[in-house]
């Protein structure tokens, strides 16, 4: 299905990006993301994530032991987070891909720019009541048309100040409803194919690998220095993303 540079590619873009999650404990989907929209399409690349998306955040998620205490208090923001991914994925066979994929682009600036400038927002307990549902559809939708589960959740989780091992855990439970609803969506509509699954599960294997290698990192490297590193590059590539798929346009 893929020619042996391609699969070259793929193979090095999730040892990447299993080493970003092995260090800052998130960035499998969008650095993956952003790298193969450069030679796949977006639904093809969204395929691809859905194995080692899954096996790599459902570790997370049951790591820590703080499932119930944060399922308590998060539920409607899950709940909302899943049940909304079908209304984004549905927009995979009525939208351009192009314009997908730039929207993708502008995800990845928009959380880049917000984490280099520090900005942080805060969430009172009685303000949750809403604002899960609101923001868990908002990331359920744009889940679905674009395959990143950062935007904005990961913004709500951090705040409505969870602490730090608590954030981590809670971030791989949103990522794998998210992960779950995203492959049924794209089965749904008839982009994941037994290919793109077997493909997927080979995926990884450098997946893991490069988990592996970024745990050993997090160990030697300030994790501030990295982030600002991953950040940085975030920036600059979903910059490079809105270009191609502007020139793409026209």
């Amino acid at each position: 299905m893929f020619e042996p540079a391609t699969i070259a590619a793929i193979a090095a873009t999730f040892l990447l990006a299993g080493t970003v999650k092995g260090v800052i404990g998130l960035g499998l989907p969008t650095v993956s993301l952003g790298l193969l929209v450069a030679v796949l399409d977006l639904p093809t690349a969204m395929t691809l994530l859905i194995v080692p998306s899954l096996v790599t955040n459902l570790w997370q998620a049951v790591a820590g032991g703080n499932g119930r205490q944060i399922g308590r208090r998060i539920w409607p923001f899950l709940l909302m987070a899943t049940v909304t991914v079908w209304l984004g994925a549905s927009a995979l066979t009525r939208l351009d891909i192009g314009l997908l994929s730039g929207l993708l682009g502008g995800l990845l600036v928009v959380y880049a720019m917000l984490n280099l400038a520090g900005i942080r927002m805060s969430i009172s307990a009685q303000r949750e009541i809403w604002a899960g549902p609101l923001f868990g559809t908002a990331n359920g939708v744009l889940t679905g048309m674009t395959g990143s589960f950062v935007v904005p959740g990961v913004l709500y989780l951090q705040a409505i100040g969870l602490p730090r091992d608590m954030l981590v855990q809670a971030m791989g439970m949103l990522f794998t409803v998210s992960t779950v609803a995203l492959a049924l969506a794209l089965q749904g509509n008839g982009f994941l194919t037994m290919q793109h699954s077997l493909a997927s599960a080979a995926a990884l294997v450098p997946a893991a690998i490069g988990m592996v290698v970024g745990q050993r990192i997090r160990h030697s490297l300030p994790d501030s220095r990295f982030r600002q590193i991953f950040f940085a590059g975030l920036l600059l590539l979903g910059g490079y993303i809105i270009v191609v798929a502007a020139i793409a346009a026209f």
